[in-house]
């Protein structure tokens, strides 16, 4: 049995298959699960807990209905079983393998199959991913609490900067988007440091300057 042989092979049956929902490739592939734990044997038995709660299907009618349809269109062998005390067995049909290779079936669907080549509108998605995937603007602002907090900043200057760029769309100057926010917060980070430095200096009196000459000038010829 070749797993990954017989995986395509059923995919792309399914492709074709215009009999099929969602309901019935999502228990395909839940049984297909299963049947690879059991080593692929001919029949194997299953519980309907497990596959409805993998196969994400809520009603035992629906899951009996899905299993019979499979049964019925050979994408499976079911057997169900009366007693509470056995277990229904499920078997999965290998004839697709035996039909043609998956790969010659596959141009018959999709063309022409060529690895190497990718269409151009694919390469465009996916360099427009890579754009985003940078981080032109935070998830949340949880995100942004967390980045200044790893880099020695307060909530404070993490609210500012989230707040500031949040109202002008996250744009530079509010016209230029920003294409790495992060980078646009160690930019905030560095001003807000030369803004700290500046307040402080202005707070500390001049070594140079006599603290006792006063800047204002005073007529001393009046009487007080």
């Amino acid at each position: 049995m070749n797993y990954i042989k017989h995986l395509n092979a059923a995919l792309v049956e399914i492709y074709g298959d215009e009999r099929l929902c969602p309901g019935h490739i999502s228990l395909y592939l839940t049984l297909f699960f299963y049947w690879n734990l059991y080593r692929f044997p001919e029949e194997f038995p299953v519980n309907r807990r497990e596959l409805m709660k993998m196969a994400k299907i809520g009603s035992k009618s629906t899951y009996h209905r899905l299993l019979k349809q499979l049964d019925i269109m050979g994408y499976i062998s079911y057997s169900p079983s009366n007693s509470p005390a056995r277990s229904s067995r499920v078997g999965l049909s290998q004839n697709w393998d035996n039909s043609g290779t998956v790969m010659e079936r596959s141009r018959s669907i999709f063309g022409t199959y060529c690895p190497s080549s990718v269409p151009d509108t694919l390469y465009k998605k996916t360099k427009q991913t890579n754009k985003r995937s940078l981080g032109a603007k935070p998830r949340s602002q949880l995100e942004v609490l967390n980045y200044f907090r790893e880099n020695g900043y307060g909530k404070e200057e993490a609210q500012r900067f989230f707040n500031h760029y949040q109202a002008i769309g996250w744009k530079i100057g509010g016209k230029i988007s920003i294409v790495d926010w992060k980078a646009a917060a160690h930019n905030w980070m560095l001003k807000a440091d030369e803004i700290k430095k500046a307040n402080d200096t202005s707070k500390v009196p001049s070594r140079t300057r006599d603290p006792l000459m006063v800047e204002t000038q005073k007529d001393y010829g009046q009487p007080l």
